[in-house]
């Protein structure tokens, strides 16, 4: 029998994916307590105000509410004076800034991480919102502080038509089929395309924890890119086989066929589609948040064995492996990795989010060289022995 898990309400995570994901709202009652009082309204501003930080400001007109102005980061003291009675101020990718937060993505085994967007975290005063809207991906809300009350509508698409004239996309009418309300710890999954409306009933932080699917324009993008670094493929093509005269301003249909086969053939090269999928799937949303790394050798790294060092991803890094006929790759940061055999089931763990303890493994010489390039890129972290035990 399937484990049932806690942030699901005690149903199993199989039974989640069959009757949930994508397709149905789930609300869970004290779902993730152990978000409660992890960050309060305070360091919310704070972040919001630091200019690293991606964040936007968003208010509504006291004299007309459906009047919104956004501003996005940075964002400056002056940005909160002569403040209306309703806004909000959403703060990106708050897991980056905060190691326990990170820390609950682990909440979600069930969904791979190359799916993870961010850990957003909203605050509002009583009566702020970012309006009636849909998004493209799933999410979890987890309410952190105060209260929210969620409204759930229709599904949306593609094709929905929004308020002209606003900075945000925001829906004309709403058919609301779900109306609740969200106390710090309570949880709701909202799958793409549900519309939504969360209003704050008091001071509140919400989470948002989001899972995004990459599109097609970017992976033919990047595709693209890796057909452009190709020398061979820069080579003009050999010409058909020419038996009959054609008219000067015509393209044959056979010419066309012969020109789509041939690109139809490099479409089909797998090695090239799994490096560009891949590449792509890795990228760091925020590389900016990408912090620069203390240069460090494997003499450093072999000091630390025996001394009760950890390994872990740094937060604000992705790294993504694939397998296939016996052999693992990896992928960090929007780049392949040429590593060593040695470090292949090490860093399948690190690439799993599990913390992995420097042991008897790491006086392989081929191991520490790859440890220390990759922490010396800043894909891992080391863990001093005290906060790997918490």
């Amino acid at each position: 029998m399937s484990q049932t898990l806690d942030v699901l309400g005690g149903i199993s995570a199989e039974q989640f994916l069959a009757e949930y994901w994508q397709k149905k709202p789930l609300l869970v009652r004290n779902a993730m307590p152990e978000i409660v009082g992890l960050l309060e309204p305070n360091d919310v501003m704070e972040l919001a105000l630091d200019e690293n930080v991606t964040a936007r400001l968003i208010k509504q007109k006291d004299r007309d509410p459906n009047q919104w102005s956004v501003k996005s980061s940075p964002l400056l003291k002056a940005d909160f004076q002569k403040m209306p009675k309703l806004w909000s101020v959403l703060v990106q990718a708050v897991d980056h800034y905060s190691f326990d937060l990170a820390e609950l993505w682990k909440k979600f085994p069930f969904i791979p991480q190359w799916r993870r967007d961010d850990i957003m975290v909203s605050y509002a005063p009583q009566g702020g919102s970012v309006g009636k809207h849909f998004d493209f991906y799933d999410v979890f809300l987890v309410q952190g502080h105060g209260h929210r009350r969620w409204q759930l509508g229709q599904m949306c698409d593609a094709d929905t038509e929004f308020l002209p004239n606003q900075p945000l996309k925001l829906l004309a009418e709403m058919e609301v089929h779900f109306d609740e309300m969200l106390a710090p710890g309570d949880m709701l999954y909202v799958p793409p395309g549900l519309s939504h409306y969360g209003v704050a009933e008091d001071e509140c932080l919400t989470f948002s924890f989001g899972f995004r699917m990459p599109n097609v324009s970017d992976m033919m993008d990047r595709v693209s890119d890796k057909f452009s670094a190709n020398e061979v493929l820069r080579n003009p093509l050999t010409d058909i086989i020419r038996d009959q005269v054609s008219l000067a301003g015509q393209v044959t249909p056979n010419e066309l066929a012969y020109l789509k086969d041939k690109l139809m053939a490099q479409l089909q090269n797998s090695n090239v589609l799994e490096d560009a999928i891949m590449s792509l799937m890795s990228e760091a949303k925020y590389p900016e948040n990408i912090p620069e790394a203390e240069e460090i050798g494997t003499g450093d790294l072999e000091e630390a064995l025996g001394l009760g060092y950890s390994l872990m991803l740094e937060p604000a890094s992705r790294l993504l492996y694939s397998e296939e006929d016996g052999q693992t790759l990896f992928w960090a940061n929007g780049e392949g990795l040429c590593l060593s055999d040695a470090s292949s089931d090490i860093l399948k763990q690190l690439a799993n989010g599990e913390v992995v303890l420097m042991d008897d493994r790491f006086y392989d010489a081929d191991l520490l060289e790859d440890i220390a390039t990759l922490m010396n890129e800043s894909i891992i972290m080391l863990l001093p022995a005290e906060d790997s035990e918490d």
